[in-house]
């Protein structure tokens, strides 16, 4: 065997351990880099989510505690599987709070006071923002047939929506 079919053959073997959905590298790229913006959002979300619960103030503290920090939970139980499924793919994740910062598109809130009625504006702003985000990725896996992730995102999609739903229905009554 010639010296550059090892090399190739080498590689191959290398690339095939890597990327276990057996996805050509465009597609590994594109569909990377969606769960690479995905998963720095979902940080940011959660982050925001947890601070507007540290922040929480007036008359319906408890219920809007309890209930932001069940989101946050949600939120942060989506991380794990987002980075993991960049893995799987033979491509790397985010490595740092830098790197979050760097592709995150949801906005942070560092205001010193936030009513309730605007942190749970907020909240469904982003929460809504996050879907948008979620069905653009989603198609960008189905252009190159990844299953597996567009699976995972319909679920993602659904606890997002279910998420947006609730604040929906607090700020509507807050009017």
């Amino acid at each position: 065997m010639a010296t550059a079919e090892k090399i190739e053959s080498k590689n191959e073997k290398a690339s095939s351990a890597k990327n276990v959905g057996q996805l050509d590298h465009n597609a590994v790229e594109a569909i990377s880099n969606e769960l690479r913006q995905l998963l720095a959002d979902s940080f940011a979300l959660y982050l925001k989510t947890k601070n507007f619960h540290w922040h929480m103030t007036g008359k319906n503290f408890r219920d809007y505690h309890l209930l932001l920090d069940e989101h946050g939970d949600q939120i942060f139980a989506m991380t794990d599987p987002i980075a993991e499924r960049a893995r799987k793919l033979g491509a790397t994740t985010l490595h740092s709070i830098g790197e979050i910062a760097t592709h995150q598109r949801l906005k942070d809130n560092n205001a010193l006071h936030v009513s309730p009625k605007a942190m749970l504006s907020e909240l469904f702003a982003d929460n809504r923002q996050l879907i948008a985000f979620f069905r653009a990725a989603h198609e960008v896996c189905e252009e190159h047939n990844d299953v597996a992730t567009t699976s995972l995102i319909e679920v993602w999609i659904d606890e997002t929506e279910r998420r947006a739903w609730f604040l929906g229905e607090i700020v509507d009554s807050l009017d």
